[in-house]
């Protein structure tokens, strides 16, 4: 994870200089950042083509909005990786040590801190979440919550939606992503996010024992935020019969 040569030290020694300094990053996967606390502003434009150029000054200089978000946890160094410890192979055989603990189940499950969480991403407003409605039947969960533009400028926010048991007969993370929208907002206004979830897809795990999907009866919390670190939004309900099924 480490950038080629001596980035650090020429980045490190631009911030020295002028602390007011913008880092524009260009990586196809997450790399270390050592000087990241000194850094005023932080821009990651992975590898965005012909225009990548033109793009970055626009949103350098205010022209456009950015929305962005992280579709990966950004780990703070290489030990951080849910595979560092198991990426090799054996007697060719991959070994998935990390099992179903990937991206930020992983970091979330063992409480352990990562430079950006998965879904996380800032623009020049500020939005404000509220008015959470969580209903769900034994077929389907409708959430929707109000989503309020509270800056000075029109902008666009990806809201997301994670499910959470509060309990399991078995070792599950503790939510994991299940929908999202985004969501264009003036200045001031308001909008509502709505989504319908298939109850079964969003609670179930494949039981090995029983070689059948089992959606567990139980208690399960619906969050809603801007990342997976950053939830506003939090209600409850309530499955009352664990169901096994074969098949999609």
């Amino acid at each position: 994870m480490d950038l080629p040569g001596y980035t650090n030290d020429l980045v490190s020694a631009v911030l020295e200089a002028n602390p007011n300094t913008v880092v524009v990053n260009q990586s196809g996967t997450p790399v270390e950042f050592p000087w990241l606390s000194k850094a005023k502003a932080l821009v990651h434009a992975w590898f965005g083509g012909n225009e990548t150029g033109n793009a970055i000054a626009d949103v350098l200089f205010g022209d456009v909005n950015p929305s962005g978000k992280l579709g990966l946890s950004w780990p703070l160094r290489v030990q951080d990786n849910p595979t560092f410890l198991n990426f090799r192979t054996e007697k060719g055989r991959v070994l998935y040590g990390e099992d179903v603990f990937i991206g930020y189940r992983y970091y979330e499950k063992l409480q352990k801190q990562v430079a950006f969480p998965f879904g996380y991403g800032i623009s020049y407003t500020k939005f404000e979440y509220s008015d959470l409605k969580v209903t769900a039947d034994d077929k389907e969960i409708k959430v929707s919550a109000t989503i309020k533009n509270t800056g000075d400028i029109d902008g666009a926010e990806a809201v997301q939606v994670y499910i959470a048991p509060k309990s399991s007969s078995i070792n599950r993370p503790v939510k994991e992503l299940k929908e999202f929208t985004k969501l264009p907002i003036k200045s001031g206004k308001s909008a509502t996010a709505s989504f319908t979830l298939s109850l079964k897809d969003s609670i179930s795990y494949f039981d090995e024992y029983q070689n059948a999907w089992c959606a567990e009866k139980g208690n399960y919390e619906v969050h809603v935020g801007s990342s997976s670190d950053d939830i506003e939004l939090i209600a409850e309900f309530t499955v009352k019969e664990t169901k096994y099924w074969h098949g999609l």
